[in-house]
């Protein structure tokens, strides 16, 4: 199994000292050339490798995280999206419900990701708290997953434990998902609140 981030913005690099904390190799791209990342990358850890966008993409999971409005960059970079887990990690604040059809921004990733298994994580801490070790005050960071695949929503909990985080599934887009969601101007309730779970 192989990992990459798409989008090096503050969410980008919190979610790369994730992976490097449990030296976990991981690749990163951003829309500039990999060697204009390459000293952020590497001052993040050496599992933290800069790749193209074509490369990238080729991961078998896949963290999206640039912002909402630059995922068609993202669904053009492969011909065909079939067998990839993606994990929406954006937010579409601010974008109107009826530019999504009404519908759950990750629902409308999904749609435009077709062939890709969509799970809603990660997205509900600010950069600079995902950014810290999950280990926090004797139990573990909570990461909220929501998604309409049960088994991609097991293999993103999966890693979310092996990252050091709890993952708590909410259950579908529509449903818990929403709680994780931006819807027009307001905030889904779940957003932003920074929850530990003690074993």
């Amino acid at each position: 199994m192989n990992y990459a981030i798409i989008g090096f913005g503050n969410i980008g690099k919190a979610l790369a000292k994730a992976f490097a904390r449990k030296g976990i190799e991981v690749s990163v791209a951003a829309r500039r050339e990999p060697e204009s990342i390459a000293a952020e990358a590497a001052a993040i850890g050496p599992k933290v490798l800069p790749k193209t966008l074509a490369d990238a993409v080729k991961a078998d999971i896949i963290f999206l995280a640039v912002r909402f409005e630059a995922h068609p960059d993202v669904v053009k970079a492969l011909p065909n999206w079939q067998g990839k887990t993606i994990i929406d990690v954006t937010n579409a604040y601010g974008v109107p419900p009826g530019q999504l059809g009404e519908q759950p921004s990750s629902q409308f990733l999904a749609n435009a990701f077709s062939g890709a298994k969509l799970v809603k994580g990660f997205n509900h801490l600010g950069a600079a708290v995902l950014a810290q070790d999950p280990g926090a005050r004797g139990g573990r960071r909570v990461v909220f997953l929501a998604s309409d695949d049960d088994g991609a929503a097991k293999e993103v909990g999966a890693l979310a434990e092996d990252l050091g985080f709890a993952p708590v599934n909410l259950g579908g887009l529509w449903g818990g998902g929403s709680l994780v969601q931006a819807y027009g101007n307001s905030w889904g309730r779940l957003i932003f609140k920074d929850l530990v779970k003690f074993d």
